[in-house]
């Protein structure tokens, strides 16, 4: 079964910065997406940025210039640079890990909280 352990998120001051790291485990295909998504008080989950096994990447248009993704794929993780926090970046950010053709997964979630 596949797992998504997260990392990195805490409170930090608007304009700091913060990196998110997950980490799959288990039966991870190499054709996949890994991304985050975060959900805020009482909104509904978003996506932030995810990022093909190929390379390809796509940001929500709020995080542009702010967030980078990335990926190591020989550990199967994913990480989240995000610069020039704001505090509508508050929320809990998601892994996520979609395998074609298998499904999606979840990580449990982190905390970022960003003080102004």
């Amino acid at each position: 079964q596949v797992q998504l352990a997260e990392s990195g998120g805490g409170l930090v001051q608007a304009g700091g910065s913060l990196r998110l790291s997950c980490a799959a485990s288990g039966s991870i295909f190499s054709i996949n997406t890994m991304g985050w998504y975060r959900q805020a008080p009482g909104k509904q989950r978003e996506m932030v940025a995810a990022m093909s096994s190929r390379g390809s990447t796509n940001y929500a248009d709020s995080v542009k210039g702010r967030f980078t993704i990335s990926r190591d794929n020989a550990k199967n993780t994913v990480y989240l640079e995000m610069n020039s926090l704001k505090p509508e970046d508050t929320a809990v950010y998601y892994c996520n890990l979609l395998i074609t053709g298998w499904g999606d997964y979840w990580g449990q979630g982190t905390q970022v909280t960003v003080s102004s």
